[in-house]
């Protein structure tokens, strides 16, 4: 029986998950683009929204970089 759950042994690295790199991307843009169209709605202004979705994209992708520049 193989053990699907394995880790790899000796010189075998893991691959990358290219989902893992999109969940960090997209949750980024989510969550702070939410951030930024609440304190859009609180502020009474019209730009955080963007800023909040720029920032989550950039710290997504520097989540992605960061986990996948171990391997």
């Amino acid at each position: 029986m193989s053990q699907q759950g394995a880790r790899p042994s000796g010189d075998e690295q893991p691959k990358g998950d290219p989902w893992h790199a999109f969940g960090y991307v997209a949750s980024g843009v989510g969550l702070y683009g939410l951030l930024g169209w609440l304190a859009d709605r609180w502020l009474g202004t019209s730009f955080l929204v963007a800023l909040g979705v720029l920032f989550g994209a950039g710290l997504g992708i520097y989540m992605t970089y960061a986990r996948f520049n171990k391997l």
